[in-house]
């Protein structure tokens, strides 16, 4: 218990550090970004790529904001397909879906797309009931038949009559119904996820129809292009071309499957950093740095103790020094060398002084671009001590139950 209340002192004191030396950032600092994408790329497979891949990851995070300049990660759809190289990754204003056109004699390119997003199916409907049809001549069979192309026919005309020249469905398209589309000259895509309408709504601004019957103009969305394109050994739909999109594609790229799978990983984390940078709007330096100015300041807290709390307050601070010592260790430095080196400098005041894994010495963090987002310092710090202190407690549980031994029966050594 001891313990535990040192570093729940420790802890809120670090807390407090921190917010002090975070630095501001906002969504029009976009040199600062480029370099907390490109921070948090730095050991990956997309490392080589890397000044490339942070254009098109703050150019989706900036696209994507709202007025008040919220983003949802939602909203970046990150697709990957091999055969290329990172460098030819592109971010697409609008979104790339897996899926390809429904009937070969439709268009391949829609300039200037209508879109309707359907989420129901483009089929008869089945009746709920269990019904038997008697059919006594082919004539009748044939009838049958005409009366079900007619109503496909008139489900196909309510979608012409809308004025689309773009239709995804979410559910299924017949294959009549798919001739007819392909005559009418309309693009149609079939079975489209329900995640990747919501977005497509995003970026062209359709709403997505439930019935055909009372389609407005304002309900149709819009894209510059709409086209059919084979990547790969795929073919793939690009909504491209959108006026202000709020949902967009990064198309990642890599020669082989692991590499691009190592890359999207890399664009995730990166994606991932700015957005939490962006939500709290403030960031700090890397390299070990915030590690060692936090356990100059927390030795000088703990001397505010006179208890055995001290101890626990400085056992808080030399832990945070592991982050710089495996920085060094990882990148085959002398750890004590380096960390002597870093407390000088952070003594004289210099308190984004950190590890330099090329050069093996001390560095301005900040000004070679090491940025991260402050909220992950925060997190990791608040995430390590309440694991520490579960342990312990649960320790001292562990512990108090093993004590207990048997009472001595009735009579003592006699009866025994």
């Amino acid at each position: 218990t001891v313990i535990i209340r040192g570093y729940r002192l420790a802890q809120d004191k670090a807390q407090e550090i921190l917010e002090k030396i975070g630095m501001p950032v906002d969504i029009s600092k976009k040199d600062v970004l480029r370099k907390i994408s490109m921070t948090a790329m730095m050991g990956k497979c997309a490392e080589v790529s890397r000044e490339r891949l942070s254009d098109l990851t703050v150019e989706a995070v900036v696209q994507v904001a709202d007025e008040k300049g919220e983003i949802d990660i939602n909203n970046i759809k990150i697709e990957k397909r091999v055969g290329a190289s990172a460098d030819d990754s592109v971010l697409i204003r609008g979104i790339l879906l897996d899926k390809e056109k429904v009937h070969s004699a439709m268009p391949v390119k829609i300039d200037n797309a209508k879109i309707l997003l359907y989420n129901e199916a483009i089929e008869l409907k089945e009746t709920s009931t269990d019904a038997k049809i008697q059919i006594n001549d082919p004539n009748q069979m044939q009838a049958f038949l005409d009366q079900e192309e007619r109503m496909l026919q008139k489900i196909v005309d309510k979608v012409i009559k809308t004025c689309a020249n773009v239709v995804f469905c979410q559910k299924g398209i017949d294959d009549m119904a798919q001739y007819f589309l392909a005559k009418a000259g309309i693009f149609a895509a079939r079975r489209v996820k329900k995640s990747d309408l919501e977005k497509l709504s995003k970026a062209t601004g359709a709403s997505i129809i439930t019935s055909l019957d009372d389609v407005k103009k304002d309900d149709l969305g819009f894209a510059g292009s709409v086209r059919e394109e084979k990547i790969g050994d795929e073919d793939m739909i690009y909504v491209e071309k959108c006026k202000n999109p709020k949902a967009v594609t990064l198309l990642v790229r890599g020669g082989t499957e692991h590499v691009v799978a190592e890359t999207m990983r890399a664009v995730d984390d990166a994606i991932g950093d700015l957005i939490s940078a962006l939500k709290d709007k403030k960031i700090v330096a890397g390299a070990g740095a915030p590690e060692i100015e936090l356990s100059k300041e927390i030795k000088k807290f703990a001397k505010t103790f006179s208890g055995r709390e001290q101890l626990s307050v400085n056992a808080f601070a030399d832990a945070l020094e592991i982050i710089p010592k495996t920085l060094a260790e990882n990148a085959g430095i002398d750890p004590i060398e380096i960390l002597t080196e870093l407390k000088s400098l952070h003594e004289k005041g210099d308190i984004w002084a950190g590890v330099n894994v090329d050069s093996g010495k001390a560095m301005d963090a900040l000004k070679k671009g090491v940025i991260e987002p402050l909220k992950v310092k925060t997190h990791a710090i608040r995430s390590a001590t309440e694991v520490v202190v579960m342990i312990l407690r649960i320790d001292d549980v562990i512990l108090g139950s093993t004590k207990k031994e048997n009472p001595m029966p009735r009579g003592g050594m006699d009866m025994m």
